[in-house]
C-alpha cells in the first residue's frame, strides 16, 4: 500500500517531530480535555495495545473520547535509558497475590503502566495468530473456538501491519502472507538460528518486527542498539504511543495520564454503564460517559470488574456466570542458550530477529495438542545473569559465566498453554494505595502444557548443538498473558461477545488481551491491536448518535 494511504488512515508517525527530538509537546499541550461532568461519547480505561487504537479509529470517526491511563505520558528523550536496570518503571509493579502449583512472576515481561501500556517494552514482535487458533476446539479437541473467525480478522491484522509497519520475510506460516517492508539485517543471534536449522532442515525466517528498516514518516531507521525492552528511545520500534497516540491526539482525543480508575458505575435503574471512577494527583473524581471501553489487560480488566461490585452485580461487574477472571493462559516461554567459542555478541541487534513456526500446529507424533514457535531472544547482562544463576551458578562460576556472554546465543519459545477454568484472577484480601483488593492470580500447568515446553526445549537444543555449541543450559519461564475476560458466543461461556461487547452491560466495551479465547504461539499485541480495530468499526458502524 502507498504511504499516501497509510497516511490518510494514520497520521501518527508524520506527526513527530523532525529536529532529533521525539515527541511532538504542542501536540500533547493542546490536546482536547474534557470536564468531569461532560458526558463524553467514550471513556476507555488503558491506553495501550487496546486502547489506543480505539482511541485513534473513534476520535477519527468524530467521537469524544478520553483514554484514561494509570501511568505516566513517556517521553522518550527523558524517560527512556539504555540501560536495563534504569528501565524498571516501565512495568507495573504494584503488589499482586500469584497461587497455583505453577505460580507466574508478575511484572518486567507481562505488564506495563503508562502511555503505550506494555507495548512500550515488548520486543516489537509482531506475528499474527494461525487460521487454526481461531478454533482449537474443533480441530484438536483443546481450548476454545473464537466467535470470530480468521478472514474477518485478516484485513484489520494488514492494516495494523502498514501502519506500524512490519519488516520481515515473506511468511510460509499459517495464511501465507508478505510484510510492507524488506527484513532487517541478521546479528550474531540470528545467523546462529539460521545455521542450525539449516543443518536440521528446518525452516526458519527473518522477521516479523515493529521496527522500521528505513524512515517511516518523521521515524528513524533501527540502529541496531539492542535495547528494545527499554523503550526504543530512537523511536524506530512501534508502539502505540508513537503509532496511534499521536493521530488520537491530532483528531480530539483526550489522553488522562496518571488517572488510575477505580470503578465501572452502572444504574440501576437502566443497567447501562455511566462513566469511570477514577483517582488523579490524590483527588477522587468521576468521569461521566456514553460508553465505557476497559483495556486494562489480563491482570487489571478482571480485577477493575471484579472491584466494580453492586447491588445488580453482586459477585463483579457481568460476572453473572463466574467468567470474570477465568481461563487467563501465560505462554510457557522456555529460553535455550548455548555457548560458542566465537563471539556472537547477541545484543547487538533487537531481541527477536529469526523465527520459526515449523512447530506450531498439532504434530500427531508429538503426544500432546497445539504446538510452539522458537525466536531468537537476545537478554542484556541482567537477564542473563537470571539466566545463569537458575542453572545454580553463583559467586565465582557466576562471575565465569558473565564474562563470557559474548559468546553466547539464546533462543525462546512461545508454547500455547491451554485455557484452564481454575487458571484465574480473583481479589486477594490485601489493598493497594487505593484501598481496593489486589488482584489474586492462580495457575497450574496441565500435562499437556508441560509435554509441549519439553518438546519446544528439545528442539532448541538440538538448533544451538546443530550450529556448532559446545555447552546448552535452559530456564524455564513464561511470557505473554492473555484471556480472563474471554469472547465467547454466548453469556455462559464468556464475558463479551464478538464484537468486544459485554453480555450483562449493553454499553460496556472490552479491548484489550483479555478477550482472547487462545493465544497460539504467537506474540499477542498484533492481535490485541486487530481486534480491537475491528471493534472500533463495529462500534462505529452501529453508533446511534
Amino acid at each position: 500500500m502507498p504511504l499516501r494511504d497509510v497516511r490518510a488512515r494514520n497520521e501518527s508517525a508524520w506527526l513527530l517531530p523532525n529536529d532529533g527530538t521525539r515527541t511532538n509537546h504542542r501536540l500533547r499541550r493542546d490536546m482536547r480535555r474534557f470536564a468531569d461532568e461532560d458526558e463524553i461519547d467514550l471513556v476507555i480505561v488503558g491506553c495501550g495495545a487496546g486502547g489506543s487504537i480505539l482511541a485513534q479509529r473513534l476520535a477519527r470517526a468524530g467521537w469524544r473520547v478520553a483514554a484514561l491511563d494509570a501511568g505516566p505520558f513517556w517521553d522518550p528523550d527523558t524517560d527512556w535509558v539504555s540501560d536495563e536496570a534504569g528501565s524498571h518503571g516501565l512495568y507495573w509493579t504494584d503488589p499482586r497475590v500469584i497461587t497455583g502449583t505453577d505460580p507466574v512472576p508478575m511484572g518486567s515481561n507481562n505488564s506495563g503502566r503508562g502511555v503505550g501500556g506494555s507495548m512500550v517494552h515488548y520486543a516489537g514482535y509482531t506475528p499474527r495468530f494461525h487460521p487454526s487458533d481461531f478454533m482449537t476446539a474443533t480441530l484438536d479437541g483443546v481450548g476454545a473456538d473464537w466467535p470470530v473467525s480468521y478472514p474477518e480478522l485478516r484485513p484489520y491484522y494488514e492494516a495494523i501491519e502498514q501502519e506500524l509497519p512490519v519488516a520481515g520475510e515473506h511468511w510460509p506460516w499459517g495464511d501465507p502472507h508478505r510484510y510492507p517492508h524488506r527484513p532487517h539485517p541478521v546479528g550474531g543471534n540470528g545467523e546462529i538460528f539460521l545455521r542450525g536449522a539449516a543443518k536440521l532442515g528446518i525452516t526458519a525466517k527473518v522477521g516479523p518486527v515493529a521496527i522500521a528498516n528505513g524512515r517511516f514518516g518523521n521515524r528513524p531507521h533501527c540502529i541496531y542498539r539492542g535495547f528494545c525492552l527499554q523503550g526504543c528511545k530512537v523511536n524506530a520500534k512501534a508502539s502505540p504511543l508513537i503509532t496511534h497516540v499521536p493521530d488520537a491526539l491530532a483528531h480530539g482525543a483526550e489522553v488522562r495520564a496518571d488517572a488510575m480508575v477505580t470503578r465501572i458505575a452502572v444504574s440501576e435503574r437502566t443497567g447501562r454503564a455511566t462513566g469511570v471512577h477514577y483517582v488523579s494527583r490524590g483527588r477522587e473524581r468521576f468521569q461521566k460517559a456514553r460508553m465505557v471501553a476497559v483495556a486494562g489487560y489480563s491482570i487489571e480488566t478482571p480485577r477493575l470488574l471484579l472491584n466494580s461490585a453492586s447491588r445488580r452485580f453482586p459477585d463483579g461487574l457481568c460476572n453473572d456466570f463466574d467468567q470474570v477472571g477465568r481461563y487467563l493462559m501465560v505462554q510457557g516461554a522456555p529460553q535455550t542458550a548455548g555457548r560458542f567459542d566465537a563471539e556472537i555478541r547477541m545484543y547487538k541487534a533487537p531481541p527477536p530477529e529469526v523465527s520459526t513456526e515449523e512447530f506450531y500446529e498439532t504434530d500427531p507424533g508429538r503426544d500432546c495438542q497445539r504446538g510452539f514457535s522458537i525466536q531468537t531472544v537476545s537478554p542484556l547482562p541482567i537477564t542473563w545473569a537470571e539466566h545463569v544463576s537458575a542453572q545454580g551458578h553463583w559467586g565465582r562460576a557466576l562471575r565465569e559465566y558473565m564474562s563470557d556472554y559474548v559468546h553466547w546465543s539464546c533462543l525462546g519459545a512461545l508454547c500455547e498453554f491451554l485455557p484452564q477454568p481454575e487458571n484465574r484472577v480473583t481479589l486477594a484480601e490485601e489493598k493497594d494505595q487505593y484501598g481496593l483488593p489486589v488482584a489474586r492470580f492462580s495457575y497450574s500447568q496441565c500435562d499437556n502444557d508441560r509435554a509441549l515446553a519439553g518438546a519446544a526445549q528439545a528442539v532448541m537444543e538440538d538448533i544451538l548443538r546443530a550450529a556448532g555449541a559446545d555447552e546448552v543450559i535452559t530456564i524455564q519461564r513464561y511470557a505473554h498473558l492473555v484471556g480472563g475476560a474471554r469472547m465467547a458466543a454466548g453469556e455462559r461461556h464468556g464475558v463479551v461477545n464478538r464484537d468486544c461487547r459485554s453480555f450483562a452491560v449493553p454499553n460496556l466495551y472490552i479491548t484489550d488481551g483479555s478477550v482472547l479465547p487462545t493465544q497460539g504461539s504467537a506474540n499477542p499485541a498484533l492481535t490485541i491491536m486487530a481486534v480491537a480495530a475491528r471493534a472500533a468499526d463495529q462500534l462505529t458502524a452501529g453508533d446511534p448518535r
